[in-house]
């Protein structure tokens, strides 16, 4: 049932009204995710969909720098987006809020620029999935398109009404589309989500709502309305138990050329990033595999991986089984005066992180497994080689890039030989993405305060420094400090740190390693 909705109002949108939008999009998703998400079948039943669509909005768009006008805001929203979207449908729509930016580059767009910022955005999703299928967002997103350029003529309200209308009926016609759909007796979650959205904006342009998609919820399920088109892999990806995301800093031709190689190890791979680069960019790469170790190391190959996360689906608990327990856990790392901390930790260190030593510690687990925790960039490819070389002998070998030592540490922290290698995998993986790391140093006569790489202090006092540092971190929601003190710093600053952690944030441990390395001052890790 189509609601009566006005046909004038406002004739262009702006900064306010897309915030508006959002606002409205986030609250109306949000009272409906349930609902949404207990639709979720393809192309894994996972019941997340609006789940994820909700917290990618949520990154882009709360917390946003006030005051921006419209291109600033959608292009810092899309960063946002990139970087914390999760699932198929929050990769899509991270990557939708990306071809809006690349549009909408005026203050205010009038009909004419809606319909071609949907039309940037639909395409801009299409283009990052790999094997694109009807009957999914994709389908919903193309007729939403479509729609609003035919409406344009008629004004922004028209146009925007013309696509949400249209994206509920796509939405009704999914299970016509795909099978996995047609059997289950649902619409597609995620077509249905952007349906939602869509008709947030209506709302916020003329205060009353298109009721299609609502509907469509309300009712839960559908019936078929004509014959079901049989389309290739129609199962997506049930014949894979993980979803592996991580963040890739490559260029746009290593992206392709990883899209190509990730479609040779799974399904549902999407690589999303800013469609403007020309060089080194930010890629959120998503796909669903069962050798985990395989998918990321592709995207070692082609660039810097970072904040890996790794989902085993539901179904999934009964397919691997436990083999034999005994694996190594073998520590790579740039700071050589650690190594024997990582020793005394129960790691196996690569000596000198070259292709023979890597090897060599792999093979000294006493078993067919090894994951190998890499915090050293310029070991990267060595790693790679040497556990080519180890597959080739019949071991099993994952490597995970750790940002610093301390992740590295934080994820042997988890380890536990009797759980599946997959899932003990996942564990450190996680972990390690979870850990961050603050440093203290001193530089050109300055002491430095730095937090996952990034300069955040300067002044001249460490134990400043320290304190700064360890506020940060307890505030972003440690539980868990770690400290490892240079042989150069103060024994006052370490019992500074220890006092003030105990003062004011007593629900966070603090412990100190054995470390002894000369520089930096202090390394610190919060888990």
């Amino acid at each position: 049932m189509k609601a009566d909705i006005p046909d004038h109002g406002p004739q262009g949108l702006d900064a306010g009204a897309m915030r508006a939008w959002a606002a409205r999009g986030i609250d109306t998703l949000t009272r409906h995710r349930r609902g949404v998400d207990e639709l979720n079948v393809f192309p894994v039943a996972d019941s997340d969909t609006a789940t994820n669509m909700v917290a990618t909005l949520q990154a882009a768009f709360q917390g946003a720098t006030p005051d921006l006008p419209l291109p600033a805001l959608l292009d810092e929203a899309a960063g946002r987006a990139l970087l914390s979207a999760r699932g198929n449908s929050g990769v899509i729509l991270a990557q939708m809020l990306r071809g809006l930016a690349d549009a909408w580059t005026a203050d205010g767009v009038d009909a004419k620029g809606f319909a071609a910022g949907l039309r940037s955005a639909t395409d801009a999703a299409t283009a990052a999935v790999a094997v694109p299928t009807a009957g999914t967002i994709l389908t919903v997103a193309e007729a939403a398109s479509s729609a609003a350029a035919k409406a344009a003529p008629f004004g922004l309200v028209s146009a925007a009404r013309a696509a949400a209308e249209a994206a509920a009926e796509a939405v009704a016609a999914t299970p016509t589309q795909l099978p996995a759909l047609a059997r289950a007796g649902v619409v597609d979650a995620g077509g249905l989500g952007l349906a939602l959205l869509l008709e947030a904006l209506v709302e916020t342009l003329t205060g009353t709502a298109s009721t299609g998609a609502l509907d469509l919820l309300e009712s839960h399920r559908t019936r078929p309305a004509g014959p079901v088109e049989e389309v290739p892999r129609e199962t997506g990806s049930e014949a894979y138990d993980y979803e592996v995301q991580y963040l890739l800093e490559s260029s746009a031709d290593a992206a392709a050329d990883l899209r190509r190689r990730l479609t040779g190890l799974g399904d549902s791979v999407v690589i999303i990033g800013s469609r403007a680069a020309r060089s080194a960019t930010t890629f959120n790469v998503h796909v669903h595999v069962n050798d985990i170790g395989a998918a990321i190391e592709a995207g070692i190959e082609r660039g810097r991986v970072h904040r890996i996360s790794v989902t085993r689906f539901d179904d999934a608990y009964s397919r691997h089984p436990t083999g034999d327990l005994d694996r190594a856990v073998v520590a790579v790392t740039a700071r050589p005066q650690l190594r024997g901390l990582l020793e005394t930790e129960g790691c196996r260190v690569a000596a000198t992180g070259g292709v023979d030593d890597v090897l060599t510690a792999i093979r000294s687990g006493g078993g067919p497994d090894a994951v190998v925790l890499v915090d050293d960039p310029a070991a990267i490819d060595a790693v790679r080689e040497a556990s080519r070389a180890a597959r080739g002998d019949g071991y099993r070998v994952a490597v995970i890039p750790t940002g610093s030592i301390m992740q590295s540490l934080a994820a042997f922290a988890v380890h536990d030989a009797e759980r599946p290698f997959d899932d003990d995998v996942i564990a450190m993986a996680e972990a390690a993405a979870a850990c961050r790391t603050g440093e203290v140093r001193y530089e050109g006569g300055t002491v430095l305060g730095l937090v996952d790489g990034d300069v955040v202090h300067t002044g001249a006092d460490p134990a400043v420094a320290a304190l700064d540092l360890v506020d940060r971190l307890c505030s972003a929601g440690a539980e868990l400090i770690t400290l490892l003190v240079g042989a150069e710093s103060d024994p006052e600053t370490v019992t500074a740190v220890g006092d003030h952690v105990e003062k004011a944030w007593p629900l966070v441990e603090i412990q100190q390693l054995p470390a002894g390395q000369d520089r930096p001052l202090m390394l610190i890790g919060a888990e």
